[in-house]
Parts: structure tokens; sequence; C-alpha cells
């Protein structure tokens, strides 16, 4: 419905929306199964299989969005782990393979796939959340950080393997319920009996991938950092954007994480 603007870029494909989820629907008030969790059983064999993936953690889940295209590819590759359903006017009906066999072609043997730089800002992040009845009372503070505060996006280097600061603000409202990722300083400037987080108040700390804008087109750079991640059981939260993929794990694993990166980095040399 957005009038053509040469201001906007849009990617060819469309996308759609699976949520991995325990017994066939979502713990209620707490987070699903995890980026984590789901690399093993989701996100490597669709690498494997030649599917380019976007993720998207949320305060209480984790989405994967796949192109339209590749459905056949990814029910068949999927369906000896997962029951899965599609929503058909807001019921879940199980689908089987034959139901996209259509198109489906047997993946050719995966190359090994392209292992891209791997950065580290010394920001620090909060996962936060908003009840949407008290949205309004940030709404003002939200445009200006969306829109205003920001200075103009730093270019890092191909080969940067760190970076003092990022600038990084995310906001989802997906089915009522609101995500919000932003850094430590920033948070100051909101109420803090209105930003809902864990019991624990942890910070988190990124790792982005990629020196350049990485494309749709290319598989497995989810899993450049979800497998090693999933291996060491650390969690993360992960959010994929039009130009990069970025991780936030918890602030005292951040080390663990860059030697894990680093070693998978030259193993695949």
């Amino acid at each position: 419905e957005l009038p053509p603007s040469e201001f906007m870029q849009v990617a060819d494909s469309t996308w759609l929306v699976l949520s991995v989820v325990s017994n066939g629907r979502a713990p209620a008030g707490c987070q699903a199964t995890g980026v984590t969790k789901i690399a093993r059983s989701v996100i490597a064999p669709l690498a494997e299989h030649h599917v380019s993936v976007l993720m998207l953690s949320t305060y209480q889940t984790d989405f994967i969005l796949v192109r339209e295209r590749d459905l056949p590819v990814v029910i068949h590759t999927l369906a000896g782990e997962f029951d899965i359903y599609k929503e058909e006017s807001g019921e879940c009906v199980p689908v089987t393979c034959d139901d996209a066999s259509n198109g489906f072609l047997k993946p050719k043997p995966a190359a090994s796939p392209t292992l891209h730089p791997v950065q580290s800002p010394q920001t620090r992040f909060c996962v936060l959340t908003v009840a949407p009845d008290t949205l309004p009372a940030i709404a003002t503070m939200l445009i200006d950080v969306l829109f205003y505060s920001h200075s103009p996006p730093r270019e890092a280097g191909a080969g940067s393997q760190d970076l003092d600061s990022i600038t990084f603000f995310a906001f989802s409202l997906i089915e009522g319920y609101i995500s919000i990722v932003m850094d430590a300083e920033t948070q100051k400037r909101f109420p803090s009996d209105l930003l809902l987080t864990s019991s624990t108040g942890e910070l988190w700390r990124m790792v982005r991938i990629g020196g350049q804008p990485l494309g749709f087109d290319e598989c497995g750079i989810v899993a450049q950092i979800a497998e090693p991640l999933a291996a060491a059981d650390i969690s993360a939260y992960y959010i994929s954007t039009f130009n990069f993929d970025h991780a936030l794990v918890p602030e005292e694993g951040i080390a663990e994480v860059i030697q894990l990166l680093q070693q998978r980095q030259e193993g695949g040399r």
C-alpha cells in the first residue's frame, strides 16, 4: 500500500514466517525454543539445502523467514523432524510433503559456505518489552529515537574485527506483542517503570556478521553464528536486517563467543 519511492528499497522476494513452538503451542509468558535450540534442527539443515533465511528474535519467541519460492524445499527438509502446520482462516492445518511437492528439486551437495567477518562493538544493549496499553506514554520518545537522535551510520571496513560503538535500535510489533532492543544509554531516556525486561536485567553485547551488505541470495549466514553458539549452549537474540545480520549474547559470555567464532573462521580458511 506504500507509494513508489526513490528512497525505498524492496527485496524482490516475498517471505513467509516460520515459528518453532513446543507441543504445537507457544508457552504462555515465556520465551519459546530460541535460536540456539533450533540451530541444529532448522537453520543448519536449511542452509545445507541452499535455503536462505532471515532470523528475527522477539522478546516472546523467535521467527524464521523463508522465501515463498523455497517453501517446498523447506517442508521436505523439516518434515522428518517437525509436525508442520499452516494457518488458514485463523486455524492451524497440518501440512504434508505432498501438499508442496510441486517444484521440489533434490538439492545438490552444498559447497562450503562463505565465512563472513564478525565485528563486536563495545556497546551494551537491553532487550525489552512494553505493555501495548502503555505504548502511548513513550510514543514521543520512540519517535525521537527512531528518526531524530542518531547520526548517519559509519561504514566499517571489511577487515574490521571490532568497533567502539554501533548505532542500533530495533522495534517490532507482532500480534500485539512489542519487542525493543536499545543500547543501555538510550534506555535511560525512558521511564524505567514502563519498560519490562527479564528479572535478571542482564545486558547484551552484539556480534555483527559481514563487512558489507550481505544480500538475500546467500545461505548459511545465520548458521555461521547459530551453530557454534548452539554447540556451546549459549543463548542468543538474533536479528537479520536488510544489510547485515546481528546476534546479541549475554555480556558475560562475549569473550567466549568471539573465541568460538574466530576458531570457526580460522578452521574454514
